[in-house]
């Protein structure tokens, strides 16, 4: 497992990290049946999503191989960014403790960025499975994390994890456009 990949799982996880906090928060009594089904349905899409990209990217590789570390970093940037921008924002409300719907919605929208992450790990030609893997368990155990700081701490934490995430999307990046303009190399 690559150093990137491992930050890379951390970054994708701070979505899914910053509602499990809310999730932890709305707990009266904490509850470890459903922080396991949080975490399970956060890790599952953050595992899935990249390797869809993946998929994506693959069947278009030869199309776009000239751009491709442009592809990456502008994707990253993007989704780091935008991170970033809504680490600054207060919102607080997020539904129901639990409902499925709702975990399901809340795990695409969470993991949109992983699918984008997976185009890019094509480009890069990193190995998916274990990939995948590092990201899914990654997101999993941030994600049940979450739910325990969110029930005993409250919300300090939420936006300062999802501004970290963003900056970590960045700077990952940044290391691919350096590492294909011959720059510099990790």
């Amino acid at each position: 497992m690559s150093l990137t990949v491992f930050l890379t799982g951390i970054g994708l996880s701070m979505d899914a990290f910053a509602v499990s906090v809310c999730k932890g928060l709305k707990m009266q009594k904490l509850n470890l049946k459903f922080t396991f089904i949080i975490s399970l349905f956060f890790g599952a899409f953050q595992a899935i999503m990249p390797l869809l990209g993946f998929l994506l990217g693959v069947s278009f590789k030869s199309y776009i191989e000239s751009v491709d570390h442009w592809i990456a970093f502008i994707l990253l940037m993007f989704i780091g960014g935008k991170m970033a921008l809504e680490s600054f924002k207060n919102e607080d409300d997020i539904g129901n403790v639990f409902s499925i719907k709702e975990l399901f919605v809340l795990a695409i929208a969470t993991s949109i960025d992983a699918l984008a992450v997976g185009i890019a790990f094509a480009m890069d030609e990193i190995k998916i499975f274990s990939a995948v893997a590092v990201i899914g368990v990654t997101t999993f155990i941030l994600s049940a994390i979450g739910v325990f700081i969110g029930h005993k701490f409250g919300a300090v934490y939420k936006n300062k994890a999802e501004l970290s995430g963003g900056i970590i999307l960045i700077l990952i990046g940044i290391k691919i456009l350096l590492e294909h303009l011959d720059v510099v190399k990790f």
